[in-house]
């Protein structure tokens, strides 16, 4: 039996209502519009925009050293709300340089769709709110986009030996973009 003065206490919280995470260890990560180039197809649209303006941010917490394998991360990403021509505010998207990878996605708030590709290029879409959890298998590109008026707030948990292969995704691009048509997402 276990003296509680043992005990060891986790240093890491996690906010439910927000998802966002407290502690020791945290990092964060923050894109704005003027480090996105060449993510969104309207390029004019884009360079009229505040480059100033913020996309989206991840904070992650690896509590093992990364390639660890056999350990997992934990991560808090908000993306806000706007777009860029027709087209939503997203994240980069990436596969996992260790591609049979996996990756949970759960949705705390605000409104968004994840977006799935193959390494075929096969694409579809996954709507996300409150409350839905997402399984990404391995060899599965994937980005989120927000399709709300307020920010989209998941959390995610993936294998610390997964790695993010975002290259790919800006040199090859998804096949089809999440975009506003007639006042809903569409996906083309």
């Amino acid at each position: 039996m276990s003296n509680y003065c043992d005990i060891k206490h986790s240093p890491t919280f996690v906010d439910w209502s927000t998802g966002f995470l407290t502690g020791e260890g945290i990092e964060e990560s923050v894109k704005k519009l003027g480090e996105l180039q060449g993510l969104f197809q309207d390029d004019s649209a884009w360079r009229s925009m505040d480059p100033g303006t913020v996309v989206y941010r991840v904070q992650f917490w690896r509590p093992v050293k990364d390639g660890t394998a056999g350990g997992l991360f934990w991560g808090a990403t908000e993306v806000r709300p706007g777009r860029v021509g027709d087209e939503f505010f997203m994240t980069h998207g990436h596969f996992h340089l260790n591609p049979d990878r996996a990756e949970l996605y759960a949705t705390i708030r605000g409104s968004g769709m994840l977006l799935l590709m193959t390494e075929d290029g096969e694409t579809w879409a996954e709507t996300m709110w409150p409350g839905s959890v997402h399984y990404i298998p391995g060899r599965t590109g994937h980005r989120v986009a927000n399709v709300g008026a307020e920010p989209l707030v998941f959390v995610a948990s993936w294998p610390s030996d997964a790695g993010h292969d975002y290259e790919r995704v800006l040199t090859s691009g998804f096949p089809k973009r999440l975009v506003l048509r007639n006042g809903a997402p569409c996906l083309v």
